[in-house]
């Protein structure tokens, strides 16, 4: 997967940003909104049956996004997800506070009846904002 910025807007060439007609991300001034990411990487979700690792896969295709966009890992102020199943919050919690443990976000967590792909355990959407 190969991201592009276009200033206001990021693409990550993924199917769904072309089939629906979304950005990964758009910069409002000093803030990046990431649309919700998922372990799909070149229209294969990765890491079928295991939240944590789908949860891994998707927040590191959201924060390639926000560096894309000029901002960084510390520059997150809030973590969206939803998962599929009432079991999976806690892996995907586990994942989330490996990769922002020291920064420390707003957090939302929501069990939702499924996504778009049956094989997809967790969507993952994340706020960052210039200090």
């Amino acid at each position: 997967m190969s991201m592009e910025s276009t200033g206001s807007r990021v693409f990550s060439g993924g199917v769904w940003e072309e089939r629906y007609g979304y950005s990964r991300a758009v910069v409002v001034g000093d803030r990046v909104i990431v649309s919700g990411c998922t372990a799909t990487i070149d229209g294969e979700v990765r890491h079928v049956g295991d939240a944590y690792r789908q949860s891994l896969t998707a927040m590191g295709i959201a924060l390639d996004a926000v560096e894309l966009a000029g901002l960084t890992k510390k520059d997150v102020v809030m973590v969206r997800y939803y998962v599929v199943d009432q079991r999976h919050f806690d892996l995907v919690g586990q994942a989330i506070g490996e990769v922002f443990g020291d920064v420390r976000p707003a957090c939302t967590g929501v069990r939702v009846a499924g996504l778009v792909d049956p094989r997809m355990l967790v969507e993952i959407e994340i706020e960052a904002m210039r200090a």
